[in-house]
């Protein structure tokens, strides 16, 4: 299907559309951490690579990463369409998760990363987020 505005006009009008992040994903892990009573965490902090929760107490960072944008192996993939942007993308996604990951090391911070798709086994989320949490008190 052709597009009906200008290459520049298309792209004013995507700049101007606002994403809601992965507030879907994070609310279902905050149900989660309440559903199976695990306390201390916070939403929203102001910490490098802006983690989803954070741990401050243990020092450990959680990311919620959604399949598609970061590259999931089981379920990522780039669209049929524009594939060279697509793959630039979210190579670039990557790269930058792990370099949140090594800043984060050198403050003294461990992050954990959920894979969106894991949400739908919450025991297994929480037994890994409680082993992390174990693991920081040693």
């Amino acid at each position: 299907m052709v597009d009906i505005f200008t290459r520049e006009k298309r792209s004013e009008i995507m700049a101007r559309v606002k994403g809601r992040n992965n507030a879907a994903t994070e609310l279902l892990l905050a149900r989660t951490f309440r559903r199976f009573r695990v306390s201390g965490w916070r939403r929203g902090a102001q910490l490098f690579g802006r983690p989803d929760f954070i741990f401050k107490e243990k020092r450990l960072a959680v990311f919620v990463d959604g399949c598609f944008w970061h590259g999931c192996p089981l379920h990522g993939g780039f669209p049929k369409t524009n594939r060279s942007f697509w793959r630039q993308k979210l190579t670039r996604n990557s790269q930058r998760d792990r370099e949140v990951n090594r800043t984060l090391r050198k403050l003294g911070w461990t992050t954990l990363r959920i894979w969106q798709h894991e949400l739908r086994t919450p025991e297994r989320v929480v037994q890994r987020v409680r082993r992390k949490l174990s693991l920081s008190d040693q």
